[in-house]
């Protein structure tokens, strides 16, 4: 019987030590041509990988490129995938369930990543299209790491909850499905994280944006006492650093730093 997701994470996390989500999101005002961008990814992917519990390529920064960028991604996570790090595709999906299925079809069986980022809004029936896949996995945005997360998911309910609490149910629902148990995870926003966040959140995989560039505190997840697997993205803090550490050093020190909090 296949791996389900959340255990496949688990022992990439328990292996490398680290807990550290590798974003790939490059910045083509960064670079002088679509051949250095490439290259440039693919130095963050071979002296990361030792630290990275997964790679998220952000499928916007590939887009924005045209027909080269969907190739340049497709390539990038042949590259990935020959590392043996788990992948995230972050697209953040939403849409009815026809759609999503060729979506799916398209990340899943084309690009055979490991999960993708969805937004949930449309409802869960826009949601299961992705979990007819045994050991694949999804990341529903929870509260993300915007100040407009206050516009609607931690917008109160009349019954005293938050509307991400609303999505957090949607996990629940996970062994109704091929894809199993510890298959649904969501996104929670640095930024947006306390303990009380933390509280109203089923114990399912977390996607944490925020650390680095963004601001995000770590010590916002110190105590939390989860036990299901999580990860913590960083971006621009190790692609676009500034100083003089390489990609390798920069992830390891990433790696460090939230294995002395969540380790």
């Amino acid at each position: 019987m296949a791996a389900t997701y959340s255990e496949t994470l688990q022992n990439r996390i328990s292996t490398t030590g680290s807990a550290l989500c590798v974003g790939l999101d490059p910045r083509p005002d960064r670079h002088d041509s679509l051949g250095e961008i490439e290259a440039f990814c693919e130095k963050v992917i071979e002296e990361t990988a030792e630290y990275a519990a997964v790679f998220k390529p952000n499928i916007a920064y590939f887009e924005a490129l045209g027909v080269a960028g969907y190739e340049m991604v497709e390539r990038l996570i042949g590259k990935m995938k020959g590392t043996g790090v788990p992948i995230v595709l972050d697209a953040k999906r939403g849409d009815i369930g026809t759609t999503q299925e060729h979506y799916a079809k398209g990340y899943f069986e084309g690009w055979d990543v490991d999960a993708v980022t969805l937004s949930p809004y449309m409802g869960f029936d826009s949601v299961e299209p992705f979990l007819q896949y045994p050991g694949k996995g999804v990341y529903l945005l929870g509260v993300t790491s915007n100040a407009g997360a206050a516009d609607l998911e931690t917008h109160d309910l009349a019954d005293g909850r938050k509307v991400f609490e609303l999505v957090g149910d949607m996990t629940r629902r996970d062994e109704e499905t091929p894809a199993g148990k510890g298959s649904i995870g969501l996104v929670l926003g640095l930024t947006n994280a306390s303990s009380e966040v933390l509280a109203r959140m089923p114990d399912v995989p977390l996607l944490i944006p925020g650390l680095g560039a963004q601001g995000g505190d770590l010590d916002a997840l110190r105590g939390a006492g989860r036990t299901a697997p999580s990860v913590i993205n960083v971006s621009r803090g190790i692609l676009y650093a500034g100083d003089e550490l390489s990609f390798s050093e920069l992830a390891k020190n990433y790696a460090d730093r939230i294995a002395n909090v969540i380790g």
